[in-house]
């Protein structure tokens, strides 16, 4: 139950992180960040596998390039759906996601190296 706390903790100042950096994207406070984490988490385990399903075809024709192009567009998706969380523009999302996704790898890896 802790590592679940300490990854839900980790993620939400990882989104806090690119709003930060990415202009276009925003977070009002630290408890929207928290609600963030979890519409990002629902819509990464139902929505996320469909659409990768649907499209993979155009995924393999795109080199795995068009799955950045699903990341972004859930981002978006997540902006549009959460309060106190903004997403303005496709390039934002797309950059947003990327980053995000490097924190994900980063806490994911942290978190099987220490066994939290």
């Amino acid at each position: 139950m802790l590592n679940l706390f300490l990854k839900w903790i980790a993620y939400t100042l990882a989104i806090i992180f690119v709003a930060w950096v990415i202009p276009g994207i925003s977070v009002e406070n630290f408890l929207s960040a928290m609600f963030v984490c979890v519409i990002l988490a629902l819509i990464n385990t139902f929505i996320k596998p469909v659409l990768q399903f649907i499209s993979f075809p155009l995924t393999v024709l795109t080199l795995g390039l068009f799955a950045l192009v699903i990341n972004a567009l859930l981002l978006m998706f997540a902006g549009w759906i959460a309060p106190g969380f903004e997403v303005d523009g496709f390039l934002s999302a797309l950059l947003g996601s990327i980053l995000l996704s490097l924190f994900a790898m980063g806490i994911d890896r942290i978190g099987k190296r220490t066994d939290l």
